[in-house]
């Protein structure tokens, strides 16, 4: 059965940082493509960042240079260190694993932003 488990989300100020965890089943960790995607009340769910089974990376504009995304093959999780978060950074996080065009997603976890 594929599992995503996140945790890390909170509140924070604005400026602050928070990491995000997302620990996979292994039976599609290893060589699926990773991913955090957020939702704000209103918006569209949205990619913030990406990591492919190689390392390689991939982020929204919004999130360069502030947001790192990594993982950690020997615990099978992935993390999203976002810093300087900012009010626009609340949302909804998703972590998400795409493999053999099946998308499976967690159940999200709350970062809120306070100005």
């Amino acid at each position: 059965q594929v599992q995503l488990a996140e945790s890390g989300g909170g509140l924070v100020q604005a400026g602050g940082s928070l990491r995000l965890s997302c620990t996979a089943s292994v039976i599609i960790y290893t060589t699926a493509l990773m991913a955090w995607y957020r939702q704000s009340p209103g918006k569209q769910r949205e990619l913030v960042a990406s990591v492919a089974s190689t390392g390689s990376t991939n982020y929204a504009d919004s999130a360069k240079g502030r947001f790192t995304i990594s993982r950690d093959n020997a615990k099978n999780t992935v993390y999203l260190q976002m810093d300087t978060l900012k009010p626009e950074d609340t949302a909804v996080y998703y972590c998400n694993a795409y493999l053999n065009f099946n998308s499976y997603w967690g159940q999200g976890t709350q970062v809120t932003v306070s100005s």
